[in-house]
């Protein structure tokens, strides 16, 4: 779903990750031009689930232990 938001409000999808400074600097980029405020929506949230995706993986391996 935030994927899809990047390429509608991009804006709306960075804010949508909890970071702020993220979101400021998406509204300029944003306002300036289009493709660049979806280019870093996207790499903004491919970001975000990373950061998910090791925060579980090191949850599991925690709790293996």
């Amino acid at each position: 779903m935030r994927y899809f938001l990047c390429f509608i409000f991009p804006p709306a999808a960075v804010l949508t990750t909890g970071r702020i400074g993220s979101f400021i600097l998406s509204i300029i980029l944003t306002l300036c031009f289009w493709i660049p405020g979806v280019i870093y929506a996207i790499l903004v949230t491919n970001d975000f689930y990373s950061d998910r995706r090791n925060r579980k993986m090191i949850r599991a391996i925690k709790s293996n232990n």
